[in-house]
């Protein structure tokens, strides 16, 4: 999706009182980051900034990063609206960077090209500082034909083969396939997800 879809979709949800995501955190990020103790956050993708929004509130400093302005506004909104403070940047994610390392980088449901999304997997443990932590999570390439929801093309999916990519020097404590419950008019199915989480070594 371009640009300009983006912001389309990010303003009818705004027509409609609604959000295009959950306004809560992606459980499996509050879960794995529940006990990280606050640093410097960067939240690349962040769209309306569901999880920038908890991390802040949660003590870290955070910059929140993506192409939709749309998105950002209604972030940046709801920072203003519970008095946090968190950095806006509205920036394309593949050639952005941070101007110095942070404690945390999380990338969830980026949806590139596998081959623009290589170089920036292969980038992001140079973002980190010593101790820091990566956590990307997508949508599961067999989640075409085994889950449910996410986008169609194969090529914008992840897998645990790419998110290797992004293991030079980290210590990886999970490189896996995840599901989730997803309900559906047909009752709950199970949605596949690709999960890296790793640190950097000091």
């Amino acid at each position: 999706m371009t640009v300009a879809d983006w912001n389309r979709r990010y303003d009818d949800a705004q027509r409609r009182g609604a959000s295009v995501w959950s306004t809560g955190p992606n459980a499996l990020v509050a879960e794995l980051l529940a006990d990280v103790p606050p640093g410097t956050a960067v939240d690349l993708g962040a769209g309306e900034g569901r999880n920038a929004l908890w991390l802040a509130r949660r003590g870290w400093t955070v910059t929140a990063v993506d192409f939709s302005e749309t998105g950002l506004r209604r972030g940046r909104d709801a920072a203003e609206a519970d008095g946090l403070t968190i950095e806006w940047v509205c920036a394309d994610a593949t050639t952005w960077q941070p101007p110095q390392p942070v404690d945390l980088v999380l990338v969830a449901y980026l949806q590139l090209p596998s081959a623009v999304l290589g170089p920036l997997l292969r980038a992001l443990p140079g973002w980190l500082a010593p101790g820091g932590r990566l956590l990307v999570l997508g949508h599961d390439r067999d989640n075409l034909v085994r889950g449910v929801g996410g986008p169609p093309d194969p090529d914008v999916l992840h897998s645990v083969d790419q998110l290797a990519q992004a293991t030079d020097g980290l210590d990886v404590q999970r490189c896996a396939q995840v599901t989730r419950t997803v309900a559906t008019p047909e009752g709950e199915r199970a949605a596949i997800d690709t999960l890296l989480w790793a640190r950097r070594l000091a």
